[in-house]
């Protein structure tokens, strides 16, 4: 039998490109349906200085870019991309600019139920936050997505109520720091091969080669 091919995704549930990346993943492995894949969701906050109660996000942004409308018109840009891979997102519809730290709490715990539940839970923090404008640091939208994901809402809620794995997390998200991770999303291969960014599919089709060490049938 052979062995999967671990697949470690460092992303943030406020990231678009990280969303944009989900979905070229999904059609690189669509397109090698021969390759047993295991995807691991990795923490990354794109802003931990974001106070744990978010911000209002129009404050934000002007706080933080010196030219707003520049942005709104890349962000105007990732629409359009994120039109082609059959995401609809509502970029002016969105009213908060969430601390992520309790969101990676639960995609990390989502993990011990398997590979499968951990995709469809920040599959749907993606959704809550990029097309229903949901602030996904409150723990009552972390927990109504866990549900729909397939989690057992009450125990995720009372684990969010306390202090469990923040200092875990943190410490995830400082050592993707210090291996060279510097933005999201971040592929990395078998440990040993990292794509950074949301390349197209044919890309990460190649690195899943590479890493299989298939490359020169690619």
């Amino acid at each position: 039998m052979s062995v999967p091919l671990a697949i470690d995704v460092f992303a943030d549930p406020v990231c678009p490109w990280c969303w944009i990346g989900k979905r070229r993943l999904e059609a690189a492995l669509a397109a090698r349906p021969d390759v047993d894949a295991v995807i691991r969701w990795r923490p990354y906050q794109l802003d931990p200085s974001i106070p744990p109660e978010g911000l209002d996000r129009d404050e934000y942004l002007e706080s933080k870019f010196d030219d707003v409308a520049r942005l709104r018109a890349t962000l105007d840009q990732v629409t359009a991309i994120g039109r082609d891979e059959g995401i609809a997102f509502l970029f002016a519809d969105i009213t908060r600019a969430p601390n992520t730290l309790d969101a990676h709490r639960a995609i990390r715990w989502a993990a011990e139920e398997g590979p499968v539940a951990q995709g469809a839970l920040i599959e749907r923090l993606f959704e809550a936050y990029f097309t229903e404008s949901e602030d996904i640091s409150d723990l009552d939208v972390i927990g109504r997505a866990a549900e729909e994901a397939g989690l057992d809402w009450e125990t995720l809620r009372d684990r969010l109520d306390s202090d469990e794995d923040v200092e875990d997390v943190r410490e995830e998200i400082a050592q993707a720091r210090a291996i060279g991770v510097e933005g999201v999303p971040c592929f990395i291969f078998e440990n040993k091969l990292v794509v950074m960014g949301a390349h197209p599919p044919e890309v990460l089709v190649e690195a899943i080669d590479r890493a299989l060490g298939d490359e020169d049938e690619a």
